[in-house]
C-alpha cells in the first residue's frame, strides 16, 4: 500500500513526469501571469505619479473600483480550469477547449454588461469615494476609458482558465507578458510625450488588453484547425453549469473582499500610523499569496485531470503531496519573514511611528505562513475537484464567525492591529480545519466529466 501510494505521488499525471516536476513547471509558469498585473500597476502608478497628487489620487480611486470588478469575476479563470482539466484528463481535448469557448461567451456577455453599467455609475461611485471635485473628475475620466477593456480582461481570464486546464501555462505567460510589456512602453508615451494625461494610462491599458484577448481568441482558432469538433456555438447547458460554479466563487471572493476592506477601514480609525503599518504587512501578505496561488493553480490542473481520468486514488495522492509542498513553502516563508523583521519594513517606510506599529501585525503574519501554505494548496485541490460550493460556505462562515466580529470588536475595545490580525488568524485557522477535514473525508474526489 505504501509503495502504491508512493508511485501515485511520483507519477502525478498522464504525461508521466514526476509530480514535483509537474507542480514546479505549472507553478513557475503561472506565477509571472499572476504577478504581471500587480507589477504593471506599480509602473502605472509611477508614471501617473509625475502628473501630481490629483491625478494619482484619481488613479487610486478608479483603480480600486476597476480591480474590485475584475477580481470578483475571476471565476472565469478558476472555474474554467476545474472543468477543462477534467475533460483533459479524460483525453478529450476538444471538449476541454470547448469549455473555454463557452467561458469566453460568458466573458463577452458579462464584460459588455460591466461596460454599460460602469459608464452609468462611474460618476456617482467616484463622487462617493473621491472628494466630489477634481479627484472624482480624474477618476471618472480614467474609469470610463478603462471600462472598454472589461470584456477583453474577462476574455483573458477565460483563456487562462482553459489553457491551465489542459496544462498549457507557457502560452498564457507569453501572451500576458507581451501585453503588459506593450502597455508599460505605451503608458509614459501617451501620458507624458503625447500629453494625454491620466486618460493616456487607461488607453495604454485598453490597447494591451486588445492584444492579449486577441491572442487568446487566436489560440481557440488554432485549436479548431487541429480539432474541428471544437464548437463555437453557445451551449446554454454548459454556460448554466459554469455560472452556477461562478456564483459560488463570486460569493467566496466577496467574503475575502469584505473582510480585507473592513480590516483597512478599522485600521484607519486607529490613526495614520496604524493603517500605514497594516498596509505594509498586508501588501507582503498579498505578495506571498501570489506564490502560493501559483502552487494552487498547479494542484487545480493536476487534480482535475486525475479525476477526469477516473483516478480518484491518484487525485488523493496528489492532494497529499501538494499539501506537503504548501506546508514546506509556508515554513520557508515564515522563517524568511521572521529573519527580515528588522529589515524589510524599512524598505517600505522610514516613518518611526509606522515602524513602531508594524510588529503588532508582523508576528501574526509570520506565524500564519505555514497555515496559509496548507490552506492555499488545499484550496487548489478542492477547486480542481469542482468543490466550489464547499469553499464558498466555509469561507463565508470563517468570515462571518471569525474575521469580521473580531475586526469590529477590536475597534470597540481599542485592540488596534493586534485585534485585526487576530481576526485574520482566526479566519485562516477556521479555513484550515475545514479544508483538512474535507480533504481527509475524500468526498471531494468525484470522478468523471463535469456536469453540463
Amino acid at each position: 500500500m505504501v509503495e502504491r501510494r508512493r508511485r501515485l505521488e511520483e507519477d502525478g499525471g498522464p504525461d508521466g513526469r514526476p509530480l514535483a516536476r509537474q507542480v514546479a513547471r505549472l507553478s513557475l509558469q503561472a506565477l509571472p501571469v499572476l504577478a504581471a498585473e500587480p507589477l504593471y500597476v506599480l509602473v502605472d502608478t509611477a508614471v501617473v505619479g509625475r502628473l501630481g497628487a490629483v491625478a494619482l489620487a484619481g488613479l487610486a480611486v478608479a483603480g480600486v473600483l476597476f480591480a474590485q470588478v475584475t477580481t470578483a469575476l475571476n471565476f472565469l479563470s478558476y472555474g474554467t480550469t476545474a472543468r477543462s482539466a477534467r475533460l483533459h484528463g479524460a483525453g478529450d481535448r476538444a471538449k476541454a477547449v470547448t469549455e473555454g469557448v463557452q467561458a469566453t461567451w460568458v466573458a463577452i456577455a458579462v464584460g459588455v454588461l460591466v461596460l454599460v453599467v460602469g459608464q452609468i455609475v462611474a460618476r456617482p461611485v467616484a463622487n462617493a469615494l473621491g472628494d466630489g471635485g477634481a479627484v472624482a473628475d480624474a477618476a471618472v475620466g480614467w474609469l470610463r476609458t478603462a471600462l472598454f477593456g472589461a470584456p477583453l480582461i474577462l476574455v483573458t481570464l477565460a483563456g487562462n482558465g482553459w489553457m491551465r486546464g489542459v496544462q498549457d501555462t507557457a502560452r498564457p505567460l507569453r501572451y500576458v507578458l507581451a501585453g503588459n510589456g506593450l502597455s508599460a512602453v505605451l503608458c509614459p508615451v501617451f501620458v507624458h510625450v503625447l500629453g494625454w494625461g491620466l486618460e493616456g494610462s487607461a488607453i495604454a491599458n485598453v490597447i494591451a488588453q486588445v492584444i492579449v484577448a486577441s491572442l487568446f481568441l487566436s489560440a481557440i482558432a488554432r485549436e479548431r484547425r487541429t480539432h474541428p469538433e471544437v464548437s463555437l456555438r453557445p451551449d446554454l447547458g454548459v454556460i448554466r453549469a459554469q455560472l452556477t460554479m461562478g456564483r459560488d466563487l463570486v460569493l467566496r471572493t466577496a467574503g475575502f473582499q469584505i473582510c480585507f476592506l473592513s480590516a483597512t477601514a478599522v485600521a484607519a480609525r486607529f490613526g495614520p500610523a496604524s493603517v500605514a503599518a497594516h498596509q505594509v504587512v498586508l501588501q507582503l501578505w498579498n505578495f506571498q499569496s501570489l506564490v502560493l496561488d501559483a502552487v494552487a493553480i498547479a494542484a487545480q490542473a493536476l487534480v482535475g485531470a486525475a479525476l477526469g481520468a477516473n483516478g480518484a486514488d491518484r487525485a488523493k495522492a496528489i492532494a497529499a503531496q501538494v499539501t506537503r509542498y504548501g506546508l514546506w513553502m509556508g515554513l520557508v516563508f515564515g522563517v524568511l519573514f521572521a529573519a527580515l523583521a528588522g529589515v524589510l519594513p524599512h524598505v517600505f517606510t522610514g516613518d518611526p511611528a509606522v515602524l513602531a506599529a508594524v510588529p503588532a501585525a508582523w508576528w501574526f503574519f509570520v506565524a500564519m505562513q505555514p497555515v496559509a501554505g496548507v490552506v492555499f494548496a488545499i484550496d487548489g485541490v478542492l477547486l480542481g475537484a469542482g468543490d466550489a460550493a464547499f469553499l464558498r460556505t466555509t469561507t463565508l462562515v470563517a468570515a462571518l464567525a471569525g474575521f469580521l466580529p473580531l475586526i469590529w470588536i477590536s475597534l470597540a475595545a481599542g485592540w488596534g492591529l493586534v485585534g485585526i490580525w487576530t481576526g485574520l488568524s482566526v479566519f485562516m485557522l477556521v479555513r484550515l480545519v475545514a479544508v483538512l477535514l474535507r480533504t481527509r473525508s475524500g468526498r471531494w474526489a468525484v470522478t468523471g466529466a463535469p456536469a453540463a
